[in-house]
């Protein structure tokens, strides 16, 4: 993220968010489990553009700055693909990035 005065940068980066609680449950559930011997992939169900998500939480948290899509803006510029998504056998957690600005 980038800001200038009133102006908030963002790049289009997918990004897949997971709430704080449904990271603690799964850490939790798997660290009172048998031995995976392995890795759990986490990821929350919804995927946005970090443009989006900047815009949705603007909107949510009454910020009156402007988001403005620029792909050049912050350290997630750099990041290409879907780097910051679910890989296809990760665990979604229940709680969409909306509910949990509420």
């Amino acid at each position: 993220m980038t800001t200038d005065g009133d102006t908030v940068r963002l790049p289009r980066t997918p990004i897949q968010p997971i709430a704080a609680a449904d990271v603690s449950s799964i850490v939790a559930e798997v660290a009172a489990s048998s031995p995976l011997n392995g890795v759990v992939n986490i990821a929350g169900p919804d995927v946005y553009p970090l443009d989006e998500l900047g815009r949705l939480t603007q909107t949510a948290k009454n910020d009156g700055r402007c988001v403005v899509t620029d792909d050049t803006a912050g350290m997630f510029a750099a990041v290409h693909g879907d780097v910051l998504t679910a890989r296809n056998d990760a665990r979604i957690a229940p709680t969409h990035y909306t509910d949990w600005l509420s």
